[in-house]
């Protein structure tokens, strides 16, 4: 039992992981799917994250006190997938805008109805 409540992170992890995957198959509305999608993302960075970091550890300093270094990659790669994320957001969110003007809803199944009359 101790061994399962240790890895709380994880489990927060596999619990967001769920949420958004949840929220981007269940609901047909794009925004939702777009937070959805968000939520996935944020659990996967907190994922690396959790992995990346070391007991007792420090920033890789070149002193003799120090012996357990963690490695500052799996940092600088999650720091660039939230540049990418923001940047895919905010793609997905002008794209929705763009649907909206074009066919007056943002509603999967409205859509799918809009192109089969065309």
């Amino acid at each position: 039992m101790e061994y399962l409540t240790g890895q709380y992170n994880y489990w927060v992890v596999i619990i967001l992981m769920m949420i958004g995957f949840y929220i981007v198959i269940s609901h047909g509305n794009l925004v939702k799917k777009l937070i959805g999608l968000n939520i996935f993302q944020v659990s996967v960075f907190i994922l690396y994250i959790s992995m990346a970091y070391v007991r007792g550890g420090t920033a890789p300093i070149d002193a003799a006190e120090y012996s357990l270094y963690a490695s500052p990659l799996p940092h600088v790669l999650i720091l660039t997938a939230i540049v990418v994320g923001v940047a895919t957001t905010s793609l997905g969110l002008a794209l929705v805008v763009r649907i909206y003007r074009a066919f007056g809803t943002i509603e999967e199944s409205q859509l799918s109805h809009v192109e089969e009359d065309d």
